[in-house]
This record gives structure tokens, C-alpha cells and sequence, in this order.
């Protein structure tokens, strides 16, 4: 059976506008960002007259919807840009630029138009704090979404019942291969010890994917005379809200509590596997996703890469990855903790590039949510401020 493809959709309440689009998640490919491009299709009867708008936004919000500081949402637009699709402004074929397009224009008639929009180099991926079971109504978050709506002007207020909103995401796939090999080694010296302790990680590759296992080398030479026990690791993910607050998250996302040891003067050389997966850490409020937590095709969130010439207060929210590992030097005259850091990167692979099948298979919008969630009609759309 040949493949089809999938061509997402979602009518207005009332059937007035229509969208098509190939695509929910638009990936940042580092060097350029997928462009967002679909169709929609209008009842002329049902606009009577109105004109009809696409908007592309990208938005940041911090805290409750309903009151936060000074007792005003705090939401801010990264960036939006709207464009007319009816009455067309240019030919269909000057505003066509994909293959998908065509396809659509053809099968979907003369009552169908293009839309096409590309992302500028600065914007930030998609991303999401989980709010705890206790925070309703919070939110912090960056995010996309497509709007189409008819109006008599691209400034009058949207009617709800002749519009369109679609939460898309933005993503990043993991670059190349990096070669590098991530070490991080350090020395602690002790009152009353000769000799150092002397502690080494080294990790087997910089980039791992969602769902892989961590793998971890620990390496302690302990010449000192104190004894070393109840060694732990964590891998921890590193959430820095840049945009407005500088609040910083730091959340363990994956644990392993051992009791090795290495008495003085031994030594010890180990390899440790940790499992940083969404899936055990569902109730932990404050864990950067990039989705939402009811939606099947959500991680962690990615490791965040900030390319050289933009600056990191415009991308709203940053996410970084570590290995920590942490022991116990007890002596005579009392213990201590030591730990060593060592930072990786955790994303998505780069998915093989998709055929282009001639036959189009058409489903709705809604993303796959996990057994037991329930959602209502609008659920798609982003939580209006």
C-alpha cells in the first residue's frame, strides 16, 4: 500500500474558514527554519463581504492568566505578522510556493487559498514549564500558534464563531554529530590530608536523544585520607527564564542512589546508565516539556542552542542539561559532600526526510492525547490571557 500524506485541518464553529496545513511542528534547522504554509478554504456566502486574515505569532507568557503582576497578565509578543489570504492581493500562483500547495489548490477547488509565512533567525523554540496539580491557571511558556479569522479590518476584534487558531510548535532536531567528547575532571584537597581526592567523568558522546540511555564513566583515584561513600548521580535540566524574571529551575530528572565507596588510598573506575524520560517524572512541577503534558508527542524539553549573533534575552526561556555526581568524604573530624558537574546536550534526532506521496489523507488538527485525558471542543488552542 503506498503512503499517503497527512494533511491536518480545522473548521470555524461556523464553517466559514476552514485550514489546511501539512505540518504541526516546524523544525529550526539551525541555518534556516522550515517556512509555516498551508491553505484555507472560505464559504463565500458565510463571510458576507468580510475580508480574511492569516496571523502568525509567537508569544511568551509568565504567570497566571488572570493576575499577575501589579494584577496584570504578563504576556508578551515575540513576535507577530499577518497577512491578507481574501481578497487575494496577488495571484494564486505568486502566493503558492510548495508542492503541498498545489496538491491542495487543486483538490480543494476554486474556493481555496494560499498561505505562507517564514521565521525569522531570532525566535525561540517551543517550550512549557509543567505546572504543579495545584497551579491552575499558571502558566509559563513559549509559544506559536496560526490564527485565521474574517474581519473588516485586520485590527477588529476576532469573532470566535469565523476563526481559526493552531497551536504549531517549533522544534530543534539535534545538528551533526559532534566529535567531542565531554570530560570534566577535579581535584579536592582536605584539611589534614597529604594527598588529594582526585574525581573524573567522561561521557562517550555530547548529544544524546529523548528515550536513549545516559551513559556516564566515573573515575576516582581517592589518595586522600578521608573515605568516599554513598555515591549519587543526577541528571539535572538547568531552566533559565531570561525574558523578564531570571528565574532559574533546576530539576532532577533522572536519579540513581548507590552505595559505592572508595576507602583511602583505593581507587575506583565505573560506568553508570541514568533514564531521563517524561514518563517518570509526570507530577514534577517546574519541568521544561516542549509540548503539552496531555499530548503523546511530548518530551523534555530540548537542549536549548543560541545561535552566536542573537542575544539570549529575546529567546524567552533556556534549557540546559548536566550530569551531577555527588559523594561523601567522611573523616575524623567530620564529613562533607563533593560533587562534579559535567554538562550534555539532550534532544531529538534529525528525522529521515519524508517521501513526497501523490495521495493526501486528511485528519483533524488535535494532536494524540494520552489514555484518560480528557479535552473540550477548543482544547487546541493556546489558554487565552
Amino acid at each position: 500500500m503506498s503512503p499517503k500524506h497527512v494533511i491536518f485541518k480545522k473548521v470555524s464553529r461556523d464553517k466559514s474558514v476552514a485550514v489546511y496545513m501539512s505540518k504541526r511542528d516546524f523544525v529550526d534547522h539551525c541555518d534556516y527554519v522550515d517556512p509555516v504554509d498551508g491553505v484555507i478554504v472560505l464559504d463565500l456566502v458565510q463571510l458576507k463581504g468580510k475580508k480574511v486574515y492569516v496571523m502568525l505569532s509567537c508569544t511568551f507568557r509568565y504567570g497566571r492568566q488572570d493576575m499577575d503582576v501589579m494584577g496584570v497578565a504578563f504576556k508578551r509578543d515575540l513576535f507577530m505578522v499577518t497577512r491578507q489570504v481574501y481578497p487575494e492581493l496577488q495571484d494564486k500562483e505568486k502566493l503558492t510556493h510548495t508542492k503541498i500547495q498545489q496538491k491542495l489548490l487543486r483538490k480543494l477547488g476554486d474556493q481555496a487559498f494560499p498561505f505562507f509565512f517564514e521565521f525569522p533567525d531570532n525566535l525561540p523554540c517551543s517550550v512549557a514549564l509543567q505546572p504543579g496539580p495545584s497551579d491552575v491557571g499558571k502558566k509559563c511558556a513559549v509559544e506559536f500558534e496560526v490564527k485565521a479569522f474574517c474581519a473588516e479590518n485586520q485590527d477588529e476584534k476576532m469573532d470566535k464563531q469565523s476563526s481559526v487558531r493552531l497551536s504549531i510548535r517549533k522544534i530543534q532536531f539535534s545538528p551533526e554529530t559532534s566529535k567531542l567528547v565531554p570530560v570534566a575532571e577535579t581535584t579536592f584537597e582536605f584539611l589534614m590530608s597529604e594527598k588529594p581526592l582526585h574525581v573524573k567523568l567522561s561521557m562517550p558522546k555530547e548529544t544524546f536523544y529523548h528515550g536513549e540511555p545516559v551513559g556516564v564513566n566515573v573515575e576516582i583515584t581517592n589518595s586522600s585520607s578521608r573515605n568516599i561513600k554513598d555515591i549519587s548521580l543526577s541528571v539535572e535540566q538547568v531552566t533559565n527564564i531570561v525574558l523578564y524574571s531570571n528565574d532559574k529551575y533546576v530539576k532532577s530528572v533522572a536519579k540513581e542512589e548507590t552505595r559505592d565507596s572508595v576507602p583511602s588510598g583505593t581507587s575506583l573506575k565505573k560506568e553508570y546508565t541514568l533514564y531521563p524520560l517524561l514518563a517518570h517524572n509526570k507530577d514534577r512541577r517546574g519541568l521544561a516539556l516542549d509540548g503539552r503534558l496531555k499530548h503523546e508527542d511530548t518530551n523534555l524539553a530540548s537542549s536549548s542552542i543560541v545561535k552566536q549573533e542573537v542575544l539570549k534575552e529575546v529567546q524567552g526561556m533556556l534549557v540546559f542539561y548536566k550530569i551531577v555526581v555527588r559523594m561523601i568524604a567522611s573523616g575524623t573530624i567530620g564529613s562533607s559532600e563533593v560533587s562534579v558537574e559535567l554538562p550534555f546536550r539532550l534532544m531529538n534526532p534529525e528525522p529521515a526526510k519524508e517521501s513526497d506521496p501523490e495521495d493526501m489523507v486528511f485528519e483533524e488538527f488535535k494532536r494524540v492525547y494520552l489514555k484518560g485525558v480528557v479535552y473540550g471542543d477548543d482544547d487546541e488552542s493556546p489558554t487565552e490571557a
